[in-house]
């Protein structure tokens, strides 16, 4: 299998870092405690694919979830990112979604182990193409939308995130050196749902500046 790239930025994506409960009420709708630092997990490359794809429904899972997230791309290296130099780092912005094997991911949590299974099966997490990051882009004001079958399911806001996006950045910058093709989903808002075979997704950024459309089979 190819490498897959990052749309129009036409580079090889490289770690797929994705930040869980970023948002009050999404951790609120799933019973669980708010962080007090970052939640994050790794996807694997397998889970890329691109708008107008079809996914399919694991035989291990019956429960499903789409969670819309807002995408950055990571096009310069850096270590110990200042919040201030953030939008010196990030080439584009887009959106994804995380889809969750909710069944899955629950036994996890119970029994104290990762989530790799439950986000990680093929096709797990479509992507947009990506929007260049101007200089002085305030990244707190991005919005994101999701449409299940033409039906608004989650609408969020950067500007209501736990973790602002510099500060995202900044973190896991302490923790890894990022590198051009890292991709980091930010946390998705409140209304997650299952989905089902024939489902139509649709994501928006910014009320169409991007968009991912997706179908489930």
């Amino acid at each position: 299998m190819e490498t897959p790239t990052i749309p129009g930025l036409d580079i090889p994506v490289r770690n797929i870092y994705c930040i869980g409960r970023n948002y009050a009420s999404h951790a609120k709708e799933l019973g669980n405690k708010v962080p007090k630092i970052p939640l994050v997990f790794l996807k694997p490359l397998g889970t890329i694919c691109y708008d107008g794809s079809s996914i399919q429904l694991p035989k291990q899972s019956s429960d499903v979830h789409f969670e819309a997230e807002i995408v950055l791309a990571i096009t310069k290296s850096g270590k110990d990112i200042s919040p201030a130099r953030v939008n010196d780092h990030i080439g584009g912005v887009g959106v994804g979604i995380d889809f969750t094997a909710r069944d899955i991911q629950s036994i996890s949590k119970k029994q104290g182990q990762p989530w790799t299974i439950a986000k990680g099966f093929d096709n797990f997490a479509p992507i947009s193409s990506f929007t260049e990051l101007t200089p002085e882009q305030d990244l707190s004001e991005l919005d994101i939308k999701l449409f299940q079958n033409g039906f608004v399911k989650q609408h969020g806001n950067a500007s209501e995130m736990i973790f602002p996006i510099p500060n995202l950045v900044t973190f896991l910058s302490q923790l890894f050196t990022l590198h051009p093709g890292d991709l980091i989903f930010t946390g998705t808002p409140e209304g997650v749902g299952k989905v089902s075979s024939g489902d139509q997704l649709e994501v928006l950024l910014n009320n169409g500046e991007q968009s991912l459309k997706v179908t489930v089979e």
